[in-house]
């Protein structure tokens, strides 16, 4: 995949650890994210997915800066070429970068929710704030409202309308559509893709493949807290032929529409990762080296893999 000068976000060797108590006092750091590769570009919505405790959530946390405290982040990111620190990413946050969560905790339990989408900053327009909930098939009431008298979906909805109602060149959205109807995830999901098409990145975190490459430019695929692929969303469409890792092929071919067809093993446990490729003990094509070294990064047919014998 050819790298290009412009990128918003770049994200090279990135680890992030926890530091915990193992049997009694004794500390341990439990690495979650390890060696993580990611590019996001100016005008492209850049889909995650992966199985549950790939990482993907931590990668938004990581991005952010809000992370717990007993968090290590090791490594390298960069928003518009800038190292982001943690004060860097206290001023970004809300303003440059912008958070769509997963939990409907988020919102403020003792505010309304017009309030809270105006957000505490540079005035927003109330009127593109109403046309938003409408088109995202929020009621009339909406912004009078508090989060306890919204269902789930309703919830999200309003978190959706946050990010998109600020001025935010990077949108991060972690898994925004759970709870909305199929027509309301496709309303969410067109407004993301007109804001990449203005000029701004996409980051989508998401478990609904499916729904995601008809958006995405490309899908970066997570796997035991690591990137092992990157491809065009159109790989994804094409089947898995244009696919080049492994995981990738069988993530596509375990949709229900694809056959549902699972493979032996489970993902690993990040404090039991395996010597080598972390995907080697389920990989049908591993060989002795897999086992060893840790696969570098390659460019193979436009995209990227993490194998050393993906085409």
């Amino acid at each position: 995949m050819k790298q290009r000068s412009d990128s918003l976000l770049e994200i090279h060797d990135l680890s992030v650890s926890f530091r915990m108590y193992d049997q009694g006092l004794k500390q341990t750091d439990l690495r979650v994210i390890s060696d993580l590769h990611l590019t996001v570009y100016p005008g492209e919505i850049l889909a995650v997915a992966g199985s549950s405790g790939s990482g993907k959530s931590l990668l938004a946390s990581a991005i952010l800066g809000i992370l717990p405290g007993n968090a290590t982040v090791e490594g390298h990111l960069r928003f518009k070429g800038k190292e982001l620190n943690p004060k860097l990413q206290e001023r970004l946050r809300g303003t440059e970068i912008a958070f769509v969560p997963q939990s409907v905790a988020y919102l403020d339990p003792l505010m309304k929710v017009g309030a809270q989408a105006d957000g505490h900053g540079k005035p927003r327009s109330v009127q593109k704030r109403n046309g938003l909930f409408k088109r995202l098939g929020l009621p009339d009431n909406t912004p009078q409202l508090y989060p306890f008298q919204l269902s789930g979906g309703m919830a999200r909805r309003v978190l959706v309308s946050t990010a998109l109602l600020g001025e935010a060149e990077l949108i991060v959205a972690d898994e925004p559509t759970p709870g909305m109807s199929l027509d309301q995830a496709l309303e969410a999901l067109g407004m993301f893709r007109e804001m990449a098409d203005q000029g701004k990145g996409v980051i989508l975190i998401t478990h609904d493949i499916d729904l995601a490459v008809e958006f995405a430019d490309r899908v970066s695929v997570f796997y035991a807290g690591t990137t092992v692929e990157t491809a065009y969303g159109s790989d994804f469409k094409a089947g898995p032929d244009a696919l080049r890792h492994p995981y990738s092929k069988a993530l596509w071919r375990a949709l229900p529409q694809n056959g549902f067809q699972p493979i032996e093993g489970f993902q690993p446990y990040a404090g039991h990762l395996p010597e080598g490729c972390l995907f080697a003990p389920r990989c049908p094509f591993k060989t002795a080296e897999c086992t060893i070294k840790v696969p570098p990064v390659r460019e193979v047919r436009g995209g990227e893999v993490r194998c050393y014998y993906g085409t």
